[in-house]
């Protein structure tokens, strides 16, 4: 038996239909918050750290030279010519015995409060040294005995010659006594020469 819908119930059900439709049609054209535009890339993935983390920081340089004072690289290449020869066994005797000759004399003129080159150089004649002697490029002449003043050193914007003599003395070739005395102290010891000052320790400065 067909029942067919009269009056008011024809009316709402048409009404309820026609509401349906429209709402239909509204929702197709409706972007929510999380959607992305259309052609837009895909949302980044959030760079916020959780509380106790942090970004991670830059790492070290992954180049660290063996030996390096201060981690510089080719820091060894820099300083090469702060380091002393080797010295044979025979030749570092030979040394010893003529640090043992000078150090009493230095202490002497320590003690007694005198550390000037002439006088340093009127002690260390007795010895028998030959002061040495060098040519207009540098080049030795002869002679085994260096004597010269403190090294210049910087302080505030000028540089300084601190009171005292140093002393270089060529034993061998390989071999070197490398001694100086100053106000503050006296030192007194062997080593093999340096690469560009002969038996003199060179300057921090190069």
């Amino acid at each position: 038996m067909v029942t067919s819908i009269r009056g008011p119930r024809r009316c709402c059900v048409a009404a309820a239909l026609l509401l349906g439709a429209a709402l239909s049609l509204t929702g197709c054209g409706e972007r929510r918050g999380t959607d992305a535009a259309p052609g837009a890339p895909d949302p980044l993935p959030s760079t916020s750290t959780s509380a106790g983390t942090s970004p991670s920081a830059p790492g070290a340089s992954p180049y660290v030279e063996p030996g390096a004072g201060d981690g510089a690289p080719h820091y060894g290449d820099n300083n090469a010519h702060r380091r002393s020869g080797e010295m044979s066994p025979a030749s570092a005797k030979d040394a010893r015995k003529e640090a043992d000759r000078i150090e009493p004399v230095l202490k002497r003129l320590w003690e007694a409060g005198t550390w000037d080159l002439p006088s340093v150089r009127a002690a260390l004649r007795p010895l028998g040294y030959e002061e040495e002697r060098t040519g207009p490029k540098g080049e030795r002449l002869g002679g085994t005995l260096g004597i010269r003043e403190m090294e210049p050193r910087f302080q505030a914007d000028h540089y300084v010659t601190p009171e005292g003599t140093r002393v270089g003395l060529r034993v061998h070739d390989d071999a070197c006594v490398t001694a100086f005395v100053q106000k503050t102290n006296y030192e007194v010891r062997t080593n093999g020469p340096y690469m560009e000052s002969g038996c003199f320790e060179p300057p921090f400065g190069h």
